[in-house]
């Protein structure tokens, strides 16, 4: 696979949902493909997934049997850090934390020594942050998947500071590689995508607060009237409303604007433990 990337073999760190798909979507391309994470029950459910997801590709008539047969074989599962090594790119993709993020950047950075691209999916963390926790920042570089990965098109690219252009237009050939439409952004808080989606999401629930609508009626107003697939408030719900007020959060400290903070409304519900489809109840109840 000589392109203009220079990747045949991804590692992508973290095996949860965002990870899981970045790595399906990384094997059914063609790549070779290492998922790791520390939790050894957390790569056996992702290997589960993957086994489910080809497998219903295969029924959907997506792929053939042997399609779905060759990526799989492309897929490798570790829970040893070192299963990086040999990698062309780390992509990572854990939790939504700075420190954490930093730190396994600073040991990416010290396993990949070469002109490897050290990748994060993150939707709001500085990139320049993340970056100058290595001796390399010039490898780092945004690369930011929508969920779910296998379906959604975009891959929102964003610089640091000191990103070399020569990996943005590697992470561009290697995201179009994968089916996926790469548009750039710069490294400002929430980049593109939460930037401007969020807000809209906090404005719903400043809306519901102060009794312009019910949930129902404002999501059906954003659906037919703005040509939306799903209402802002169930679409919070399906994010999870807890990475919504962290993301707004974010958002707030990074651009030093108080107007970013979450709407008290949106906190309560975090406090109560509503946090969406992952807990069964948020804006809606998902219990029946």
């Amino acid at each position: 696979m000589s392109t203009q990337h220079g990747v045949k073999r991804v590692a992508v760190i973290g095996a949860g949902q965002m990870g899981g798909g970045i790595a399906q979507i990384a094997a059914v391309a063609g790549f070779d493909t290492v998922v790791f994470d520390a939790n050894a029950d957390a790569i056996g459910r992702c290997e589960k997934t993957h086994d489910k997801l080809l497998a219903r590709g295969v029924e959907k008539g997506r792929m053939t049997e042997g399609d779905a047969a060759a990526a799989k074989g492309r897929l490798t599962y570790a829970s040893g850090f070192d299963a990086v090594a040999g990698a062309d790119i780390a992509i990572e993709a854990v939790v939504e934390d700075a420190g954490v993020k930093r730190e396994i950047f600073a040991k990416l950075a010290g396993v990949l020594t070469g002109d490897q691209i050290l990748a994060t999916n993150t939707s709001s963390i500085s990139i320049t942050e993340i970056g100058a926790a290595t001796d390399c920042p010039e490898r780092v570089i945004g690369m930011h998947f929508f969920y779910p990965v296998p379906v959604m098109k975009l891959v929102e690219v964003i610089n640091g500071l000191a990103t070399d252009k020569g990996v943005t237009a590697r992470v561009i050939a290697l995201s179009e590689a994968m089916g996926k439409v790469a548009v750039p952004a710069n490294d400002r808080a929430g980049f593109v995508s939460n930037r401007v989606l969020m807000p809209m999401i906090n404005e719903a629930f400043y809306a519901w607060m102060e009794g312009v609508a019910e949930p129902e009626h404002l999501d059906e107003i954003m659906k037919l009237g703005m040509n939306h697939p799903m209402g802002p408030l169930r679409l919070a719900d399906f994010i999870g409303l807890d990475t919504c007020a962290h993301i707004m959060n974010v958002l707030a400290d990074g651009l030093h604007a108080e107007r970013y903070r979450p709407c008290p409304l949106l906190e309560q519900l975090v406090v109560a433990g509503r946090l969406g489809n992952k807990s069964g109840r948020g804006v809606y109840d998902y219990s029946g």
